[in-house]
């Protein structure tokens, strides 16, 4: 071989050897770019939201446990399509925005002092969770009784399937997350207004069904209007077949309730379910505060698929869907996510100094996980160091205590 050929392939080697070098040292996830600091990957040169690439780098490959075809299990509140009223707002995700969340629909309002969702009732339950401002919440059952309740940050309400029922702004702003079990909550059939129903019925019935003169009804909003301003009402209810209180109640009251025990020391645990919210039977929950660097453990959940809004701070979530597919995602305040049916998952704060915290929700009557941990303690020692190769005093001495949420260590 030429002296002149040695030369110019020692020549292509080194320019390689530079290139990889190169991508390895202009940037790699933390910049937003699909380069993995090993000789894998390369920078975007295409059209990208640079924005959103910061902000996932598990999108961009960052996991190396990632592995097969895992559906996208998340979005976020921000690119939904916000519809402004007067007195508030309203922005959902539903099936059509998220497909894999075919259980569970969800919406955060925001109402103004005085103004009113108004007079409304659906074909699937109503689940709500105020994190500012107060609100007033009235409903009205198929048997005439009635609650009228006033409802602060981290109170809860459940409305029944086809109970009657409103909600009010209290404070000068309120906003609050609602939760139907239903993921196509859009459809037609699915929520029924008042003013839309006395608008399509003829007066001549409104008239002979009230007891009143047609004209009454002739200032009835049309096309309805879905929040309007108002004062705030000071009537007190009464009659009917009296107020709905105890076990019957559509109010969930934040302080007449302990938190969880929290054998990991990570945060704090809070569920909702018909154990602790007894008319609460097709919508379970948990609110989670995870603190710095701490992990919601490895587990899954047996009785339902887990959607989740992340209402403060960022971390992540590897869900492992079976088959050795796997697949993290990026989260952060406003998103939301849905794990599927038994599928494997944990949580972890990323942030080294800002608390996580979320809101689990189930369509079930109540909470249930299976722990990793505390499933392989609970399993003879020798089976799970032969299956996973691990030593036998490891397996013995592993927590035999679902530990929730895990410090940071």
């Amino acid at each position: 071989m030429r002296a002149s050929q040695i030369s110019s392939m020692l020549l292509a080697a080194s320019v390689a050897s530079s290139t990889v070098l190169e991508r390895q040292n202009e940037g790699g996830f933390g910049d937003g770019q699909p380069i993995d600091g090993n000789g894998k990957g390369a920078p975007i040169l295409g059209g990208t939201n640079h924005a959103l690439d910061l902000q996932n780098p598990d999108n961009l490959g960052q996991q190396s446990t990632d592995n097969g075809v895992v559906p996208n299990v998340k979005w976020s509140f921000s690119d939904s399509k916000t519809r402004i009223l007067r007195g508030g707002w309203v922005r959902e995700q539903v099936v059509t925005d998220l497909p894999t969340s075919k259980e569970i629909a969800g919406a955060q309002q925001h109402l103004t002092k005085g103004s009113i969702r108004e007079l409304h009732w659906h074909r699937v339950a109503e689940w709500g969770y105020v994190y500012a401002g107060s609100i007033l919440v009235s409903g009205v059952d198929q048997n005439g009784q009635f609650q009228v309740a006033t409802l602060e940050e981290g109170d809860i309400w459940y409305f029944p399937k086809g109970v009657a029922h409103t909600v009010q702004g209290l404070d000068d702003e309120n906003e609050f997350l609602l939760i139907f079990d239903d993921g196509d909550f859009d459809a037609v059939g699915t929520t029924f207004n008042v003013d839309d129903w006395i608008t399509h019925t003829p007066k001549s019935i409104l008239a002979k069904n009230f007891g009143l003169s047609e004209s009454v009804f002739n200032s009835v909003p049309s096309p309805n209007p879905y929040i309007t301003n108002g004062t705030i009402d000071h009537h007190n209810v009464t009659g009917g077949n009296g107020e709905l209180t105890g076990n019957a109640s559509f109010a969930y009251f934040s302080k007449n309730h302990p938190l969880e025990k929290v054998p990991g020391g990570g945060g704090t645990l809070r569920i909702v379910d018909s154990r602790t919210f007894p008319i609460a039977t097709t919508i379970a929950a948990t609110v989670v505060t995870l603190e710095p660097k701490g992990l919601r453990e490895l587990h899954w959940h047996p009785n339902a698929e887990e959607w989740l809004y992340f209402h403060k701070g960022q971390g992540r979530a590897t869900v492992f869907i079976g088959s050795s597919a796997a697949r993290t995602f990026d989260f952060r305040a406003g998103d939301t996510g849905v794990f599927p049916d038994n599928s494997g998952h944990y949580i972890e704060n990323t942030s080294d100094t800002e608390d996580l915290v979320w809101i689990e929700i189930y369509k079930s009557d109540r909470v249930e996980d299976i722990s990793l941990t505390q499933w392989l303690a609970l399993t003879p020692a020798g089976i799970v160091a032969t299956t996973l190769k691990i030593p036998l005093d490891v397996a013995e001495n592993l927590q035999k205590e679902k530990q929730l949420l895990i410090k940071n260590r």
